[in-house]
């Protein structure tokens, strides 16, 4: 039986409602989903960097997978999931940037229609994606409110299954995959995984994971300071907003989190640790300078909290999930 996550635990004020919360059984269940359209993304090491770091690190390259990044694992495990009826009238996300284009793949694998509301204001590089992936966009005003009433129309009017980026125990489920490969394919007994945080989905699903397959296994998350909800939620024991203006790099980690989500981070995660923009872009031109890796700033969200000393890693072989690689080369970050 699945168990459930009343809200009012989570510090969230709006009326309660029960959320179901993915076992390892859905992870695994997910897994044996998506694996024949998904890539197995390899893990990498560098010397250069565990000299840096002081630690092990052992890489999970999801900038690697396909579209670009560990999104397409949760987008295709809620598609596929979807029952034949429901799937006929399409889905429908809004997202601005990986979930977009990974379920408008998910949704072409399985021939059905994909509606995604995108602010006017996403990259030109990211709308040219979705579309290639034949998905329709909707534009709208760049809030969350106006983002959200868009895709509750395109519900009302063609019946489409809402699938959002991580509010979503499916998407969390097929994030929780990435740590099953990890585990299976490091070679070697991890005493920690990192990851960054957003929404929360990816650090949901490797919450649990980790907390079936590797009970003594210690989870981080890492933030950028400028967007840093989760640390002083997960500080609080309260849900907490984004405060505005968010002025980081790591565009991909700007999303508050999710009652759900951070319920679920609340139970499972050891510790939430933020870091600076320089400490981003240092982490992010090492990987790209040291290990030939095209990675987005979020992705070098974790890297950096180690090279920072944000947390004890010292000594310690730890998994670090690279999220995606979706960046625009046109217009770097060390170039602005």
């Amino acid at each position: 039986m699945k168990r459930r996550v009343d809200q009012r635990l989570a510090g969230h004020h709006s009326p309660a409602r029960m959320q179901p919360v993915p076992s390892l059984a859905d992870i695994r269940i997910a897994h044996g989903r998506i694996a024949p359209y998904i890539h197995r993304t390899p893990i990498l090491t560098s010397r250069e960097i565990d000299e840096a770091a002081g630690a092990r690190l052992l890489f999970k390259c999801e900038n690697l997978q396909r579209s670009g990044a560990f999104k397409a694992r949760g987008a295709y495990n809620a598609v596929l999931s979807l029952p034949d009826e429901m799937a006929r009238c399409g889905v429908v996300t809004h997202s601005s940037g990986n979930h977009a284009a990974a379920l408008a793949l998910a949704a072409r694998t399985r021939g059905i229609a994909a509606h995604v509301v995108m602010p006017a204001n996403a990259p030109a590089v990211k709308k040219a994606a979705v579309r290639g992936y034949g998905a329709k966009i909707v534009e709208c005003e760049p809030t969350l409110a106006a983002r959200e009433a868009a895709a509750a129309a395109i519900v009302g009017e063609t019946g489409a299954k809402l699938i959002p980026p991580f509010d979503n125990e499916a998407v969390i489920a097929g994030q929780g995959t990435c740590f099953v490969e990890l585990l299976e394919d490091a070679g070697v007994e991890l005493e920690a995984v990192t990851c960054p945080v957003g929404g929360g989905g990816l650090l949901a699903g490797t919450a649990i994971a980790a907390g079936g397959l590797a009970p003594g296994l210690s989870v981080v998350a890492a933030e950028p300071l400028a967007a840093d909800d989760a640390a002083r939620g997960f500080t609080s024991g309260v849900l907490q907003p984004q405060v505005l203006p968010l002025a980081t790099v790591a565009d991909g980690l700007t999303t508050a989190m999710s009652p759900l989500t951070f319920a679920i981070m609340r139970a499972h995660v050891q510790a939430v640790v933020t870091v600076s923009e320089a400490a981003i872009l240092e982490a992010m031109r090492l990987i790209w300078t040291r290990m030939k890796l095209l990675v987005e700033p979020s992705s070098a969200v974790p890297l950096a909290a180690i090279l920072e000393r944000c947390w004890d890693a010292q000594g310690k072989t730890i998994g670090v999930i690279l999220t995606g690689g979706n960046v625009d080369i046109d217009h770097l970050p060390w170039t602005r």
